[in-house]
């Protein structure tokens, strides 16, 4: 029988040393943009993201929904971002700063088909700006993302990006966009006939081949932006330009979450053979999230990335370089009654912050080489009579194969112990 749950995967050390390198290296770009990280429970009531008007098929099909034994409802998050507002909202840190930056890396959960790259619990990292409404906030997170491609070695950076408009432009383009798709209701997939009275915007970002025609010759919402979100938008991207960051819009870009608003963005690379448009994470902003929760009006802005996705993608792309689990020395005895010596050895070496590694097995020497080769270590230390006799260890250097007794001190400083 297969114990594993249907959807999930086992990240094994081969594979999380790329992951470790992923995240170290985000780490030091949000730094760079003076982000700070932030956790939040993989659990919130349901409420959180059941909200009235989320007619997403993420909320609507895809949670992991359960009552607890207290008799309430609670929802495995299917993404970051409400969990963190409701943080910014019940903790009252937006009281204490203008605007708030964060970071994140962390698990989700959605009940979706498992498929190659789509997972039911996937990583994603993203950040969340919340607390100011700017272009220039919105066109600082899109050159972060940006800069994340770059950074990693990833080429052809493109940015895709729309402007939903402010609630006044949305109501407007709604409205006119309710009435074209109704005149070509005969057009439409089920669901799309669905989302036509709850959310006409959610038809746009439709993913059956039938009614790609209908969509394309759709309104657009930029034609129907107050004055003030043009002037946004323009903003943004006239901050782009200025910055030669390469994007273009695109008019059916909605994004598959029903609270953003304004600016709406995805996140290219040049992937040959990856599929799925090379899309590697996307994003926008949002002004009634906060009310949403109950909370003041703060306005944000954030993106998500997949995290398996983009492993992916460094791969195939040949931007991930070649990663090993570094190990310094490996200690081999030549009998049992040695190993209580090599064990002082063992915790000197890693007191002095040295990697290292011991065989306990007892069984012959060549096994206990042959073990020792498939580690890759820089150093063999090896302890028998005559080192234990006279307080020393024998090394061989793995890569000149030299071999000389030396002391424990002599040893330490050999491999650079701090």
């Amino acid at each position: 029988m297969n114990y594993k749950i249907k959807g999930t995967y086992d990240l094994l050390p081969e594979d999380s040393i790329k992951w470790e390198y992923v995240q170290n290296k985000l780490k030091e770009i949000f730094k760079k943009y003076n982000y700070k990280e932030i956790r939040t429970p993989i659990m919130e009531y349901s409420e959180v993201f059941h909200r009235e008007g989320e007619f997403s098929d993420m909320v609507q099909k895809e949670t992991y929904n359960f009552v607890d034994k207290g008799n309430r409802n609670i929802t495995l998050r299917p993404e970051a971002t409400a969990g963190i507002m409701r943080s910014v909202i019940e903790t009252k840190n937006y009281a204490q700063n203008d605007i708030l930056k964060y970071f994140y890396i962390g698990p989700n959960y959605r009940y979706e088909r498992p498929q190659k790259g789509r997972f039911r619990e996937f990583y994603q990292f993203g950040v969340e700006v919340i607390g100011l409404k700017s272009p220039y906030v919105d066109a600082e997170v899109i050159m972060l993302a940006s800069d994340i491609i770059t950074e990693f070695g990833l080429d052809g950076v493109l940015i895709k990006l729309n402007s939903l408009g402010d609630n006044q432009s949305r109501l407007k383009y709604q409205k006119v966009l309710k009435e074209y798709f109704e005149s070509h209701k005969e057009g439409l997939c089920n669901d799309c006939q669905t989302r036509l009275d709850n959310n006409p915007l959610r038809i746009l970002d439709c993913k059956i081949d039938g009614p790609k025609e209908v969509v394309k010759n759709a309104p657009k919402s930029i034609d129907y932006l107050t004055d003030s979100s043009k002037v946004h938008f323009e903003t943004v991207l006239k901050v782009l330009d200025e910055n030669k960051i390469n994007y273009e819009i695109d008019h059916n870009l909605v994004r598959g979450i029903d609270y953003y608003s304004e600016t709406v963005f995805e996140i290219h690379a040049n992937i040959k053979d990856f599929g799925n448009a090379n899309t590697l994470g996307g994003g926008g902003a949002y002004d009634n999230l906060s009310t949403d929760l109950g909370g003041p009006e703060l306005t944000g802005i954030g993106f998500s990335f997949g995290m398996e996705r983009f492993v992916e993608a460094l791969e195939v792309s040949g931007a991930m370089p070649n990663l090993e689990y570094a190990l310094d020395a490996y200690i081999i005895t030549f009998d049992e009654e040695y190993n209580t010596f090599a064990s002082k050895v063992l915790k000197d070496l890693r007191d002095h912050k040295v990697i290292a590694e011991m065989d306990y097995d007892n069984k012959s020497v060549k096994s206990k080489m042959k073990k020792a080769i498939k580690a890759n270590p820089k150093y063999l230390i090896f302890i028998g009579e005559d080192e234990v006799k006279n307080n020393l260890v024998s090394v061989k250097d793995t890569n000149t194969q030299e071999q000389k007794p030396m002391k424990v001190k002599e040893l330490i400083k050999l491999l650079g112990g701090k």
